[in-house]
């Protein structure tokens, strides 16, 4: 295991050109992002980025300056590093096999994206690199690490938000990783969730509340289980969970004493509620709408919003109510025009000057509006430090406070830490480990039981992008091609895109595929194109007399000797030394714990063979059947 040092890093300069992250990653900031694929458009980007050299192991780094706040200052760096399989001791992605990608190719280069908590610690900063299955990948002083490689596919590492000390929010930080994934043509991204919410497992929590994941709302979706976990079988799971009958837990809370504040509980949420809350899916979701209403304690905006039927709360002037409330959109819709980008005191004025004439009328709503709602957004209002200048930029609510279940009439009386609270309660009640032995042996609390561990099995998340590629632009025509050669047992790699020109010949198509695949793939360095399957052509004939646009294309050939007998596939020395054969029925391994039969050399979990978590794996083990054998042959004892 190597790792990177990012010590030595220069002190930042101010001049340096810095980003807005709450737009890094859409079209235009800071690149159009209009290549066909991942790497293209990559190499774009890391053009407008900050060129760190080559640190601590040799990896080429970039860096990117991050405007979080115009007021108070934050800045934040996002740190790109180009890592070379070449220079690995072990050269396979252990986060693809166990995702269920052992077929992919490796690829020869993969890009780490990482925040640091504070620039201060970017000497702290470092990737883990090789087999080591005890790395650290959820580390404690990153906000987010995330990994692409050089064929589109990555892996989401972690995510920490506020709860661990970041400045951001989880939910911004998911958004800017999400923005970066899409502006870059990512194919498919992997995360292993394990977050916890105040000591709750989120997959859980969120899963009552909503059905899916917390990382749902971004698109991921169930991949795979471990432990032999199927797609049906964490639908059900979900499903039966979020069905269970209130009825049911207050009826098991009679018989515990010391869980009498459930039904208070239950009872003081359903008179909030102006409809029925029935089952545990309607509590959770009805708890998880109320918290996330609730502004936070510490929250520095006037959260009095503007109303249609009045002006600025706590304004007297002399101008009517709708006036005042007029010239008050009009400076949100000439705020929305920009895109959300800070802009000064004097553009807002006159944007809003081309509908209202009233200059002092503006005057008076500029000087109120600063740090106010009006409507689902949020009207910021900062000195620029650098210039001077007040400046406004505007701020989309909807998604820190949602509102989408309008059948929630907010109590004065409650707070957020006290809705935290009860939610904790009743699922450390639901989902606790120390249950009442009466209770224990209830059929209904072991289905609870079974249904929970199905559902914490379940971690394997992965999103598929799917972005539309145009087939024709500036001229040229788009094909798609992959490769194939001889003695291939797998599925070919992923199609890429090529921009052909109409003089394009087969010979100069044969060229460029050959040439971009033995650049992307590890296992492709001598790749030699002999034919395009699917043309009837050859040599100097143009590709575009034979085919249209957006044609998928298999051009053949053969891998370079030097490749003979190499595991090319990020799967290959798992599929080569390690036999998975498990009584959940997991077939591949899939990261959690496992112990091999000395003698049969099969690999099982050792939760399955009932070796505890806490304990260490022993040093000579046999698994059932290789030990029933040895017991019906004495003349092996």
């Amino acid at each position: 295991m190597s790792s990177l040092d990012l010590s030595g890093c220069k002190k930042r300069k101010r001049e340096e050109r810095t980003f807005r992250f709450q737009s890094f990653g859409e079209k235009g900031c800071p690149i159009e992002f209009d290549g066909s694929s991942f790497i293209e458009n990559l190499k774009r980007l890391l053009e407008c980025g900050q060129v760190e050299g080559s640190w601590g192991s040799g990896f080429p780094t970039w860096s990117f300056q991050m405007e979080i706040s115009r007021q108070p200052p934050i800045y934040k760096l996002l740190w790109v590093v180009e890592e070379d399989v070449n220079a690995l001791s072990g050269r396979y992605c252990k986060h693809c096999l166990y995702v269920g990608w052992g077929e992919n190719l490796i690829c020869n280069k993969k890009y780490h994206f990482l925040l640091p908590f504070k620039e201060s610690n970017a000497k702290e900063v470092s990737l883990n690199y090789g087999d080591d299955d005890d790395a650290d990948h959820y580390h404690p002083t990153r906000p987010m690490h995330g990994i692409i490689h050089s064929n589109g596919f990555g892996h989401l590492l972690c995510i920490n938000g506020v709860e661990l000390g970041s400045e951001l929010p989880g939910f911004q930080i998911m958004d800017f990783w999400d923005r970066i994934c899409t502006g870059l043509r990512a194919r498919k991204v992997s995360l292993i969730d394990t977050s916890l919410k105040r000591g709750m497992e989120l997959r859980l929590l969120h899963g009552l509340a909503y059905g899916e994941p917390w990382f749902g709302s971004w698109g991921y979706k169930f991949s795979r289980g471990s432990f032999g976990i199927t797609p049906p079988m964490y639908k059900k799971a979900i499903e039966t969970l979020q069905g269970i009958p209130l009825l049911l837990l207050t009826n098991l809370s009679d018989t515990i004493i010391s869980d009498h504040e459930i039904p208070m509980i239950l009872s003081r949420y359903q008179s909030f509620s102006n409809h029925s809350l029935v089952t545990l899916g309607d509590i959770f979701h009805f708890m998880s709408q109320l918290e996330k209403r609730i502004p936070k304690d510490n929250i520095n905006i006037n959260i009095d919003p503007i109303s249609t039927s009045g002006g600025l709360p706590g304004a007297s002037c002399r101008w009517s109510s709708k006036r005042v409330e007029m010239a008050t959109r009009v400076i949100v819709d000439a705020l929305k025009k920009v895109r959300y980008r800070w802009i000064s005191r004097q553009e807002v004025r006159d944007a809003a000057r081309a509908y209202i004439g009233d200059t002092g009328l503006l005057d008076f709503v500029l000087k109120s509006l600063g740090n106010h709602i009006v409507g689902n957004f949020l009207v910021r209002r900062c000195l620029n430090p650098v210039t001077k200048v007040l400046e406004y930029s505007l701020e989309d609510m909807s998604k820190l406070h949602p509102s989408q279940d309008l059948n929630i009439a907010r109590p004065s009386s409650i707070t957020r830490g006290q809705v935290m609270k009860d939610m904790a309660c009743l699922y450390k009640f639901i989902f606790g480990q120390t249950c009442n032995p009466n209770v224990n042996n209830n059929n209904n609390n072991n289905t609870v039981l079974a249904m929970k561990r199905v559902v914490l099995d379940s971690k394997h998340f992965i999103k598929e992008y799917n972005l539309e590629i145009p087939s024709e632009a500036e001229g040229k025509v788009g094909l798609f091609c992959t490769v194939s050669w001889k003695g291939s047992s797998s599925a070919h790699p992923p199609y890429e895109c090529f921009m052909l020109q109409e003089n394009t010949t087969v010979d100069d198509l044969k060229f460029k595929v050959e040439a971009t695949f033995q650049e992307l793939y590890w296992g492709m360095k001598g790749f030699a194109a002999e034919s395009v399957v699917n043309i009837n052509g050859k040599g100097a004939d143009l590709v575009l007399g034979k085919v249209h646009a957006g044609t998928e294309l298999i051009v053949e050939g053969r891998l370079g000797p030097e490749m003979a007998g190499e595991g090319i596939y990020e799967g290959s020395m798992a599929m080569k030394s390690k036999i998975v054969e498990c009584a959940c029925g997991a077939i591949v391994d899939d990261g959690e714990r496992m112990v091999t039969c000395d003698i049969c050399e099969v690999w099982q979990h050792t939760r399955c063979v009932g070796i505890p978590d806490d304990e260490p794996v022993p040093s000579i083990f046999l698994c059932k059947i290789c030990e029933a054998r040895i017991l019906l042959s004495p003349s092996l004892l």
